[in-house]
């Protein structure tokens, strides 16, 4: 479904994705974890169209995603970024009704169709009694459902989120994490998202890329990555795993920072 084959991004002269390969199946959960400025963002805006890597290609169901144009990728692709602003005066409704626009040429209005799915998108995110209400007042997790029952309207067989879970209550991280679970086994929406909670990663992903200076490093199940080696070699951390009895899935307890990483902490802080 997505694929993207040895791309390489720069940001002026400086190289940020090195040779970046990596394929998506249609109807997987796909976490892309990693430490801070590992390029783990520019990965999926380069996956969405958002950025034209400087050479490699991304495909979208066998297609290059930079020739096909942007109406047809918004038909077939949602993203919701990690900082995402709205208008004052916009209700829940509103704010869901954006996802039909792909779908209408500047001078049409919605139809029943689309009142129809702008209904359904705001059952499925559970926010019927709001909405009326305006953005501005709800909480972070009522507002965080409401932007991803707008990327629900668009009607896409594929989901990509960048940090879904910041700055939001452990309680509406598992609400918006739960909900996007649903969405997936539910309606088969392929979801790739940006996470930085190793363990909602382990979690809830089929698959799991990790990213470390640029390059991808380490593909596969929450079992195969989530391993005391990995969190050594990318997090410079020791720590403990187990296996959750629900899930069945490997959870981290981090118990101390690698010694020569704690001593070059503490040689940059000299330096300065």
């Amino acid at each position: 479904m997505i694929s993207a084959k040895k791309i390489n991004i720069h940001y002026d002269r400086k190289q940020v994705i090195y040779d970046l390969c990596m394929d998506i199946n249609e109807g997987e959960i796909i976490s892309i974890i990693g430490p801070n400025g590992s390029g783990k963002s520019t990965i999926l805006k380069a996956l969405s169209r958002l950025i034209k890597p400087s050479n490699g290609v991304a495909y979208l169901n066998g297609y290059d995603i930079q020739k096909l144009p942007t109406r047809e990728v918004a038909k077939r692709l949602s993203i919701l970024s990690q900082h995402n602003h709205s208008p004052a005066d916009c209700t829940v409704r509103d704010l869901v009704s954006y996802g039909r626009m792909p779908y209408k040429k500047w001078y049409e209005f919605k139809n029943k169709y689309d009142d129809e799915v702008v209904d359904w998108a705001i059952n499925v995110t559970k926010l019927t009694s709001l909405a009326d209400r305006f953005i501005s007042t709800l909480s972070g997790g009522e507002r965080q459902r409401a932007w991803i029952a707008m990327t629900l309207a668009q009607k896409t067989k594929v989901l990509m989120l960048d940090e879904p879970t910041t700055y939001l209550d452990i309680s509406h991280q598992l609400e918006v994490m739960e909900l996007l679970y649903e969405i997936n086994r539910k309606y088969r929406v392929t979801i790739i998202m940006v996470l930085h909670d190793l363990n909602q990663a382990s979690k809830y992903s089929d698959r799991i890329f990790v990213i470390n200076k640029g390059r991808l490093v380490m593909q596969g199940s929450p079992h195969k990555v989530i391993t005391k080696r990995m969190l050594r070699d990318v997090y410079n951390i020791e720590a403990q795993i187990t296996i959750d009895k629900t899930t069945s899935k490997p959870m981290f307890f981090a118990i101390s920072p690698l010694k020569g990483y704690e001593d070059n902490i503490i040689r940059i802080k000299e330096a300065k």
